[in-house]
């Protein structure tokens, strides 16, 4: 089945609101945060494109979690930096991979093939693997809270949430699951929470990384919706 790839309004909303909330913010604040901007927008565009299905987002995603794991480390968020530099950037490389090998096509083939889909053919755990899914989920980041703690991280429960999950969801993701939406919606909310603490703080960036994580959400939300429909029926 042939999809549709124009973007709709509410992602033509997430990416021009996250750009202007950018400027606004550079505004009442009277700096210019370059890093801080271009991970957002990088970031946003990125998983907009990932609730879309398309494999373009790991163009973004190149360039977002590069500059995230740089902010991450300046903030002491180690279990962030690290997830970011030694997971997510090579897993944008596999992602792509994998997102090939599930259907979605770039544009030249698409374009070569007018019966490509664009749209990565996803996919649903069955039950049984959800529940293993959540119960291996709790106890991993308990266990990795408890190690961040020890180090001194400052926000070792939530630093050890969003690293955990993050982990797992990213797999499913390049494996093509719906079932990675309610793990992105989790750690979209508890990031907003952790880099609120990071503004009480003082730290660099962290009044843009709030505003690019309440957009994560935004878009997580409606990305659950897209890939529910988009699992139906498939292998």
């Amino acid at each position: 089945m042939k999809q549709d790839r124009i973007l709709s309004l509410y992602d033509i909303f997430l990416i021009a609101g996250v750009i202007v909330t950018n400027i606004v913010y550079s505004a009442l604040t009277g700096t210019v945060d370059i890093i801080g901007s271009a991970a957002g927008i990088a970031g946003v565009t990125c998983v907009v494109l990932v609730a879309k299905g398309s494999i373009w987002n790991y163009v973004f995603g190149l360039v977002n979690v590069s500059l995230y794991a740089l902010i991450s480390y300046k903030a002491a968020l180690y279990g962030d930096a690290a997830l970011n530099a030694l997971y997510y950037l090579p897993m944008q490389f596999v992602g792509w991979w994998q997102w090939r090998r599930r259907g979605a096509a770039t544009s030249r083939a698409a374009s070569t093939d007018p019966d490509h889909e664009v749209r990565v053919r996803a996919r649903r755990l069955s039950f049984w693997q959800r529940v293993a899914l959540a119960s291996v989920s709790a106890v991993l980041v308990f266990a990795v809270g408890l190690l961040l703690d020890r180090m001194g991280d400052p926000q070792p429960y939530k630093d050890s949430a969003t690293t955990v999950l993050s982990i797992i969801a990213q797999a499913l993701m390049s494996l093509a699951f719906m079932e990675q939406w309610a793990l992105w919606i989790i750690t979209n909310a508890i990031s907003v929470a952790m880099w609120s603490v990071c503004v009480a703080r003082g730290e660099a960036h962290a009044g843009l990384m709030v505003v690019m994580w309440v957009f994560y959400l935004l878009n997580s939300l409606n990305g659950l919706r897209v890939w529910i429909r988009l699992s139906k029926s498939r292998p």
